[in-house]
């Protein structure tokens, strides 16, 4: 396959930044889209340009570092849904493609350089109520705590969440509704996490308005192209769990 390519270049956060074209040639239809990026920025460093930067850590979908928003949607959910951009693979696209590719935007998200964004923000909303405090000491035997398969599953549902900020991205607003429904439901669900529900919830979102992302749109962007699936029912109970900490 040969591609045109549509690349926002952006040397730190204070510049403007702007689109580049560079082609990219011979792609095997079985690369994934970051091992086209890769042999795209050989061929950069073999003529003596600066390679591209962007984020990649497992390359199988469950770290959620590959923040690339393809052709206007984060992931290039409209090529393959519930994939992230490490796991959609090059014949999903056409030869002679153009495709355009730019990195997460919203003020929460200051952009590093090229397609690379601060995602510290998530780190912050985890740090302020995202876990479980527990004694230290041994742990105990998994079946002390009964927990009905119905409350399993909803839980493991929302513990899919990767943090990659697909649904910050998607969102006209730059809402983090659905991570911080996603890790506050999770916690929620489980008799481990009810004991700091409210203190957790109260403070996750406090945070999460301190960061700066925005209001939910209500119009489930986020839900489209997450690469989990996480559905906007966790925004829903996290509304319910905040309005029984505030009451």
């Amino acid at each position: 396959m040969n591609l045109t390519l549509r690349v926002w270049r952006q040397k730190n956060a204070r510049d403007s930044g702007r689109l580049v074209e560079y082609p990219a040639k011979n792609i095997s239809p079985d690369m994934s889209f970051l091992e086209m990026l890769d042999v795209v920025n050989e061929g950069l460093v073999q003529r003596g340009q600066e390679p591209i930067e962007f984020d990649s850590d497992c390359r199988e979908g469950i770290c959620g570092t590959c923040s690339l928003v393809i052709n206007g949607v984060p992931h290039g959910a409209q090529y393959q849904a519930g994939t992230a951009a490490c796991q959609l693979h090059m014949r999903k696209f056409k030869d002679g493609d153009t495709i355009t590719i730019e990195p997460w935007r919203a003020k929460a998200f200051p952009i590093v350089k090229d397609l690379v964004c601060d995602r510290g923000s998530f780190d912050r909303i985890i740090q302020a109520g995202g876990f479980v405090s527990v004694n230290t000491g041994g742990a105990p035997d998994a079946n002390t705590l009964p927990i009905g398969k119905p409350e399993a599953d909803r839980a493991m549902d929302a513990a899919a969440c990767i943090g990659c900020g697909a649904c910050v991205a998607a969102c006209k607003n730059a809402s983090a509704m659905l991570f911080v429904s996603a890790k506050v439901s999770h916690l929620a669900t489980l008799p481990q996490g009810r004991v700091e529900a409210r203190e957790r919830v109260r403070a996750m979102v406090a945070q999460m308005d301190k960061e700066g992302f925005g209001n939910c749109s209500n119009q489930s962007e986020c839900q489209a192209v997450c690469p989990k699936e996480i559905s906007v029912d966790f925004i829903a109970q996290l509304n319910r769990e905040y309005l029984k900490a505030s009451t």
